[in-house]
């Protein structure tokens, strides 16, 4: 029952964020990215930064610039830049499928960079990952669109940030490291509005109600990742966080009226599949105790 309750709460998590999306690619054809960066950052870093003082937490300690947390920020912000700039340019499908590789990277990124152990499995499934991602992206062909790189350059900076993530001090809450990592994006967000040579302008009032929906639906859909992750198995739980791909999908079409090509939907269904096998075989050597290295 644990299980079924943390699946659907991760699949809702999973809307949320496709909604979010959904904002800011609508924002973005009046609000600058950097604006966009800067005022959900501003959002983020308040309302963590409250929480964070509610449970007692300091908003400042020597963490805040250890090697790693600032790591993390750098994934962070290279990571947002590009996804937000592939949401303005980019088709929402596209977007949406190519950050769907992130689990893919972060195993990949372990091995090379942590030296953890990877079998011939992952391996597969991780090359087979990689093979979706160019499907998706389909260089030298008509249906290249040259802004997706943006989102190559969002997931590989994600998966940066993940991986810094699990070098973190214990002595870090996860509010104050959701908090420095939110605040990072407001001075970004000013510097790309002033190499663009771009005034913040006051939002509408249509793209002021998507600025608060993207920052509280955003937050909503966080802690429910959190919440679910804590009350059942992670092996159970973690593949339905695929299920925002088929929510983009059908907001791409509905919304923006995109129609993927075949090779799209090929590509994103290559790229789900390895990246839930990833998942569960990691679940799986985490639950074997002392497992033999051939078992990697």
């Amino acid at each position: 029952m644990e299980n079924i309750r943390g699946a659907i709460i991760m699949a809702v998590s999973m809307l949320g964020f496709a909604i979010e999306d959904m904002f800011i690619k609508q924002m973005a054809g009046a609000l600058h990215v950097g604006q966009i960066i800067c005022l959900l950052g501003l959002g983020g870093g308040i309302v963590f930064g409250a929480i964070a003082l509610i449970r007692g937490d300091r908003l400042w300690s020597r963490d805040a610039i250890h090697p790693y947390m600032l790591l993390r920020n750098l994934g962070e912000v290279v990571g947002t830049i590009g996804f937000v700039t592939a949401l303005a340019l980019s088709p929402l499908s596209t977007a949406s499928a190519i950050l769907q590789a992130n689990p893919l990277l972060v195993t990949l990124g372990a091995a090379v960079f942590f030296g953890e152990p990877v079998g011939w499995r992952r391996w597969m499934a991780i090359g087979a990952g990689l093979v979706g991602v160019m499907l998706v992206i389909q260089p030298g062909t008509d249906g290249f669109v040259p802004a997706s790189l943006f989102a190559v350059q969002g997931v590989v900076g994600l998966s940066g940030r993940d991986l810094a993530s699990r070098r973190l001090p214990r002595s870090i809450s996860s509010m104050q490291v959701s908090t420095y990592a939110f605040i990072t994006l407001v001075p970004v967000g000013l510097i790309l509005l002033a190499v663009a040579g771009e005034p913040m302008i006051m939002p509408d009032a249509t793209d002021s109600w998507r600025l608060f929906g993207a920052m509280s639906i955003g937050i909503f859909a966080y802690y429910g990742i959190v919440i679910a992750t804590r009350i059942g198995d992670i092996a159970a739980i973690a593949p339905f966080r695929y299920t925002r791909i088929v929510y983009a999908l059908v907001i791409a079409a509905i919304v923006f009226g995109e129609t993927p090509n075949g090779l799209t939907l090929i590509g994103a269904a290559i790229i789900v599949i390895s990246g839930v096998y990833t998942l569960l075989r990691e679940a799986r050597l985490r639950r074997a105790s002392l497992s033999s290295p051939a078992a990697l």
